[in-house]
């Protein structure tokens, strides 16, 4: 049952905000329901659900309609949801509201298996809608392949690459891989040779009586994936400011390729290199901190590239990491995939995987003195503990259809200092410096050290003329950087 106290809350926000929102949508519909409401309700079917209020003038600030037909209007609503497919089922109900009727409709989310709702005489290319800010705009092609992908489990991560071969994948990581398999299923495993291993696990396949990789093989083991998939690749972008149209647009971006943990190596080599590391002091001693911890990045980054949407619409969409002054965001394409919801991330229960066969390859393929990823839904619990060790904040996180991201806030420490020892000597300081990041301002060095701002540039001309360190823009530029010279 609708509750009228409900109803008049909403409008009441409306009022105040002189707009309908994006659970609540107004129609006058003084004699008719408009066909306009077609979209709305699919628009709530396949977002959230939302409420919508008919004999209401937005124009006239959230008035009843004089003459509005309640009685009338009511009947229509009652089989408007015939008109989409599937077909929708509101709750209806006639609200008093300042001694006029109004007629209320609640619109319910479908499930992610009847998804997407859409206007049946526009079939579900064109008539597919979603709920954006007070409005309702037409799905994307993309965004409904990623709806319709939730009915069927994919297997996108299974398609063979039949212009590859075995020379395109690396051989110790292959060995690895079935060493794992027969070490952890022996009784499977134990008698097979390694191509009909590798065959099972999703890695190899044959075609016209020739072995090549699989998508997935070619990810978890390959030598250089991007030579057929230019875009399967992650770019990691240092800003110098919160947003990046701060200043300049930014200060480093690097390309990421190879295997996933080839990129998963090297991202977090570059975020280790570009962040900053204070310190505090304890006891007398000195204790660095970093502004992330790499155990969260890690997780972070393996669950970009595990769980990121691999369809050839996808394909064509990069991982994205972001350092920004105050903040690390790590994004990938396609949204959370199945039952996974961001209230259930972290938690004990049920988890869905987009990509099963690279997901459990992963679990065997070599990474450091581990494997890629353990791929029992744990990432997100070791990033909240990582966090909460570090006494950060919990991630933030942000889904779509079409995007996942994941937001770590930079680490706010009291008592911090520059990261380079009193008495170390300035030049050697700068350098240290330059090691750590592509490049470096007077500011920032002045910044990040107790020299004064005189004393580092003195020194920073000194190693310029000394072919240590060169400028990145021209004599006299306002925004001139530095770096080590290409000749050290």
């Amino acid at each position: 049952m609708i509750v009228e106290r409900e109803v008049k809350k909403a409008i009441l926000h409306m009022r105040k905000l002189g707009t309908d929102t994006q659970r609540c949508e107004v129609k006058e519909a003084t004699h008719d329901v408009p066909k306009s409401l077609l979209a709305t309700i699919s628009a709530f079917s396949n977002m959230h659900g939302g409420m919508i209020i008919l004999g209401l003038s937005e124009k006239n600030g959230f008035r009843p309609v004089p003459n509005f037909e309640a009685h009338k209007i009511y009947s229509q609503l009652q089989i408007i949801g015939d008109q989409l497919t599937p077909v929708v089922r509101m709750e209806i109900d006639k609200v008093m509201f300042e001694d006029h009727l109004l007629v209320v409709a609640q619109v319910k989310e479908l499930t992610r298996s009847e998804k997407p709702c859409y206007v049946t005489a526009q079939g579900r290319s064109h008539g597919s809608y979603i709920r954006s800010g007070d409005g309702d705009r037409h799905l994307t092609p993309y965004e409904i392949d990623r709806l319709v992908e939730g009915n069927v489990q994919p297997q996108y991560d299974l398609e063979f690459i039949e212009e590859a071969s075995l020379e395109d994948l690396d051989p110790e990581l292959l060995n690895g891989i079935v060493r794992r398999a027969k070490l952890m299923f022996p009784r499977v495993f134990g008698k097979h040779s390694d191509e009909l291993i590798l065959i099972d696990l999703g890695v190899l396949t044959k075609v016209n009586g020739k072995i090549c990789p699989r998508l997935a093989g070619l990810l978890a083991a390959g030598h250089f994936p991007q030579k057929y998939f230019p875009r399967l690749e992650i770019v990691f972008t240092s800003y110098a400011g919160k947003t990046k149209s701060d200043d300049r647009r930014y200060e480093s971006s690097h390309e990421v390729v190879g295997s996933i943990p080839d990129m998963l190596l090297e991202t977090l080599s570059l975020v280790n290199r570009h962040m900053k590391t204070g310190a505090v002091l304890e006891g007398g001693l000195r204790k660095e901190i970093p502004d992330y911890p790499l155990e969260a990045v890690r997780e972070a980054v393996a669950n970009a590239l595990q769980h990121r949407d691999y369809s050839p619409a996808g394909r064509g969409t990069h991982v994205q990491v972001n350092m920004y002054s105050d903040r690390l965001e790590i994004l990938s394409p396609g949204g959370l995939y199945g039952s996974t919801t961001i209230e259930s991330l972290g938690k004990a229960g049920i988890s869905s995987t987009r990509n099963e066969f690279l997901s459990r390859l992963l679990t065997y393929t070599k990474y450091e003195d581990g494997f890629v990823v353990e791929n029992k839904g744990s990432g997100f619990f070791l990033i909240d503990s990582a966090l909460s060790k570090a006494s950060m904040p919990p991630p933030v996180i942000q889904n779509s259809l079409t995007f996942f991201k994941i937001t770590f806030e930079k680490k706010k420490t009291h008592g911090e200092v520059p990261f380079s020892p009193s008495g170390k000597k300035v030049q050697d300081f700068i350098v240290e410096a330059l090691y750590r990041q592509d490049s470096v301002s007077i500011k920032e060095l002045t910044l990040l050290s107790d020299y004064s701002r005189t004393t580092i540039a003195k020194t920073i001309r000194q190693l310029v003329v000394d072919g240590k360190v060169e400028p990145t823009m021209g004599a006299k530029s306002p925004k001139q950087r530095y770096r080590l010279s290409r000749a050290i």
